[in-house]
């Protein structure tokens, strides 16, 4: 792919990444520090990406006023490396890309072997339709060589820059080529093919066998020269066979190698006492058996006869694998996200449905002094809010994390609201004349922030309070603590108990009141009395409530005796 269509995908993933956070219930800080992470790998990807390309693309660059075949070739572009590359190409500088183009395909020099995966990767950075037509040349001349050992090891060096190719997806044929020093040469190619028994001959276009090519001869001395290069060409191939084949690792169906050779006059980079010139003397016993000629042309015939046989690997145009990423990022994203909304569907329907048996397990109550009227009050205060939740979702649409279609939360709406309409209320029990049912005392009027430790300036709300509300025999003194919904349910609740234990505890002390005629209840923000949208009404929600229940054997006056004081319940405290 381009630049250009990789800095499109890394900002579709990214989109995407960020449309998956608002999808997903996350805390606050969670949801925060998932964008950031998000932002930061894309630009971090962005900037490497760029990096990577602009190395590639700035590797190597074209000698003269070459330049990479047009888009829409669809002809071989074969990487040239090993032997005899000056006489192909000529004298070439190492930072540079001979290319030589021919009606049968293309040819670019790879001037070492370790550059081979180098000029490849910048080959695919300027053209990336240009990845299935690669292919490798490499030229392995036995008349430039004196030790087996060391071309054993070029050898092993092109099979790794080839695999480090392969890795990205790319097929890279090869083409195992070799020139043959002969006295006369008539231009022919000799191929083998996969798994050929004999070799084919190419000339003037045409490909026949070897043993035709010999019959064809138009004379007797024409006849003698061909069966003459049938055994040097036989020679060599079992040269190249014994050689380099065992190293190419030829056993691999999936990358079968092509060898291919020729005879030349001269090689212009021959040495005396080379590996050609040693197989010889070793079968034939002759010292002066394929010495090197001097003074011949250094040029070299390149194998266009051979380049129909290197197949073309079937890629698709960058555009369409960019397009096909994309789809499959969509999808992936869209699994998640149905995924994440089908479990809060059936987190939420779980929720209610036990808040809707936990009410109505709870038996009904009688009296307002029964301990189940309690538990059923809580309960109910739970539906109700968990009933204006799922009414704003009537009114005003499932969120994200809920909606794409899942949103299950309708079906229990009605059932629950039915619940709450349904709900019987005991009517208040009858009060001595001249005490007060309830007394409700503003919580910053009587504790800090966040705080259960009262403030020094509230025990006048206190007195008023306790002279308000009178222990009488019979009766409960009930003091619940009540917050908004600001912070988490656990320690709203937790906070709320506190701050009406802390009421109790100062008006037993004050008032003499005997530990049994309370009872402390928190109710954290599950009964509101204001909305708890605006500060006004979370300023309401948070608040102490007392009152006094009818309850047999509460509040028994204590005892009288020395040093003990009077009981509030009959006693006149002025503010």
């Amino acid at each position: 792919m381009t630049l250009k269509q990789t800095h499109g995908l890394l900002l579709w993933a990214g989109a995407l990444a960020l449309a998956l956070l608002l999808v997903i219930p996350l805390a606050g800080w969670v949801c925060a520090v998932g964008v950031f992470a998000v932002v930061a790998l894309v630009i971090w990807a962005w900037v490497r990406t760029g990096k990577h390309f602009a190395q590639h693309g700035r590797q190597r660059t074209l000698a003269g006023d070459a330049a990479l075949p047009p888009a829409g070739y669809r002809k071989p572009v074969v990487l040239v490396c090993g032997d005899g590359l000056a006489g192909l190409f000529g004298v070439v500088p190492s930072q540079q890309l001979t290319l030589r183009t021919a009606p049968q395909g293309c040819y670019v020099c790879v001037p070492a072997l370790d550059q081979l995966e180098a000029v490849a990767t910048s080959i695919q950075a300027r053209r990336p339709d240009l990845a299935g037509q690669l292919s490798v040349m490499f030229v392995a001349n036995p008349s430039e060589h004196t030790d087996p050992a060391a071309l054993a090891g070029r050898v092993r060096a092109l099979r790794h820059q080839i695999a480090l190719v392969r890795k990205r997806g790319v097929a890279l044929p090869l083409m195992l080529v070799s020139y043959v020093q002969a006295a006369a040469g008539e231009g022919a190619w000799f191929s083998w093919e996969s798994a050929q028994a004999s070799p084919c001959v190419r000339e003037d276009g045409a490909c026949i066998s070897l043993s035709d090519w010999q019959r064809n001869a138009r004379d007797n001395a024409t006849c003698a020269l061909r069966l003459c290069s049938g055994v040097q060409i036989s020679s060599a191939a079992a040269w190249l066979e014994e050689t380099l084949l065992p190293h190419l690792e030829t056993r691999n169906t999936r990358h079968p190698v092509a060898c291919a050779i020729t005879l030349v006059p001269a090689l212009p980079q021959a040495v005396v006492g080379n590996l050609w010139q040693q197989r010889l003397h070793a079968r034939t016993g002759l010292s002066d058996a394929g010495q090197p000629q001097v003074g011949s042309s250094p040029s070299l015939p390149f194998p266009d006869p051979l380049l129909d046989v290197l197949p073309l690997q079937s890629r698709r145009s960058p555009r369409l694998w960019a397009s096909v990423a994309a789809v499959w990022m969509f999808a992936i994203t869209g699994v998640v996200a149905l995924a994440s909304s089908a479990w809060q569907n059936n987190l939420l329907l779980r929720q209610v449905s036990d808040d809707l048996r936990r009410y109505t397990s709870v038996p009904l109550a009688e009296r307002r002094d029964q301990p189940q009227f309690v538990l059923r009050e809580d309960a109910v205060a739970v539906l109700r809010q968990v009933g204006m939740r799922l009414d704003s979702y009537y009114r005003e649409g499932a969120p994200l994390a809920l909606g794409l279609g899942l949103y299950r939360g309708e079906r229990l709406r009605l059932p629950l609201l039915a619940t709450i309409a349904d709900h019987r209320q005991l009517p208040d029990a009858a009060m001595p004349t001249g005490l007060a049912t309830q007394v409700r005392l503003n919580s910053l009027s009587l504790f800090g922030t966040g705080s259960a430790e009262l403030k020094p300036g509230s025990t006048k709300v206190l007195i008023n309070a306790l002279v308000t509300i009178k222990a009488q025999p019979g009766w409960l003194i009930v003091i619940a603590g009540h917050t908004d919904v600001t912070g988490s349910p656990v320690q709203n609740l937790e906070l709320s108990r506190a701050r009406a234990a802390s009421v109790r505890d100062w008006m037993q002390r004050m008032g003499d009141i005997p530990h049994s005629c309370f009872a402390v209840q928190g109710f954290g923000a599950n009964q509101p009395i204001a909305s708890n949208d605006s500060e006004d009404g979370r300023t309401a929600n948070r608040r102490v409530d007392i009152r006094l229940v009818p309850q047999v054997g509460a509040c028994e006056a204590p005892a009288a005796g020395p040093g003990r004081t009077p009981s509030v319940a009959s006693s006149d405290i002025q503010p």
